[in-house]
């Protein structure tokens, strides 16, 4: 027998859903077409009533899905593991849509906590993060978040029921509403391919953004070395190699000028560091406006290659001065 799961109320099984999980590349990605007559429309999607942080009250189909292309991805306000880095990686997929967002594009960051992040939690979140138009935090009883999550096939389908806000999805769902297509991605994918995805496949536009452009010309030959590939995946939507600040502090000299196993340990167990009161920790987080930097349990190994690839990328004016 084979075994299935089923995603958007149809039974698939294991193997095709993984096909269409899983390929990342730019532009050759599957996206899952509704078919002419397809029910994913006003008698699919839930039309349950949803919160902003402005306070608004609005309806999950009427107002936020018919007719546009979104991106969803569920979080809690007080995650310290994966929701900053998937609300970092949003942010730049935000900028790089540049005037689309709030016109063509519209991202929805939904709390899977709605029993303590109300509206006032929510929009402190959006405004740590620099959030702009186009991009609605939202919530709802926890009857109806999880109602959307199984709809929108983001909720745990193995029979176990989940232990903790920790269990929720940790994926980014893009869609046309229009146009039936719904598309599964990683936060860890570069945010120029995400971009990409919504801006050509959803919007059915080929101009291709020119900040994505220009990102794509500037990143030169990609570095194939572990400490690169962790750099990229987890941290390059927050920090930049150089001087230049953006939701944490840019990363020119940080091997040199912070001591090495203090370093360490921010890497691997920041949350702890908070825990602990550590005056330089504690003095970041203020500085950075109180976004978490994420624990994404790390060994050892990889946060040595982290800070191999630092000590590399470094300018040649800080390697010379050491």
């Amino acid at each position: 027998m084979k075994a299935t799961i089923t995603t958007f109320g149809l039974k698939m099984p294991i193997f095709i859903l993984a096909w269409l999980g899983l390929a990342v590349n730019l532009g050759g990605g599957p996206a899952w077409a509704a078919p002419a007559g397809s029910p994913w429309g006003t008698n699919y999607f839930p039309n349950v009533e949803l919160i902003s942080q402005d306070g608004e009250k609005l309806h999950f189909y009427d107002d936020l899905l018919k007719g546009k292309v979104v991106a969803i991805n569920f979080i809690y306000t007080r995650c310290t593991a994966v929701c900053p880095l998937e609300t970092a990686a949003m942010r730049k997929i935000y900028h790089e849509l540049g005037d689309h967002m709030g016109r063509d594009v519209f991202f929805y960051t939904i709390s899977v906590d709605g029993q303590r992040d109300h509206p006032a939690e929510l929009k402190a979140y959006a405004q740590r993060y620099k959030t702009g138009a186009g991009w609605s935090f939202l919530t709802g009883t926890p009857k109806d978040i999880r109602l959307i999550r199984e709809k929108l096939g983001m909720y745990r389908a193995d029979g176990k029921s989940e232990q903790s806000l920790s269990e929720h999805s940790t994926v980014i769902l893009m869609g046309s509403e229009k146009l039936g297509q719904w598309i599964k991605r990683s936060p860890y994918e570069e945010p120029k391919a995400l971009a990409r995805i919504l801006h050509s496949r959803l919007l059915r536009k080929h101009d291709a953004p020119a900040t994505v452009t220009a990102i794509a010309e500037a990143a030169g030959p990609a570095d194939a070395t572990p400490g690169a590939k962790l750099f990229q995946a987890n941290c390059a939507v927050c920090h930049s190699l150089g001087s230049e600040n953006g939701i944490g502090p840019g990363l020119a000299g940080i091997s040199r000028n912070r001591d090495r196993g203090w370093l360490k340990r921010w890497i691997q167990e920041p949350d702890q560091l908070l825990r602990a009161k550590d005056p330089l920790a504690l003095s970041l987080f203020s500085q950075y406006n109180q976004v978490y930097m994420p624990n994404l349990k790390l060994t050892d190994q990889e946060v040595e290659a982290l800070l191999v690839y630092l000590d590399s990328a470094a300018t040649p004016e800080i390697q010379a001065s050491r």
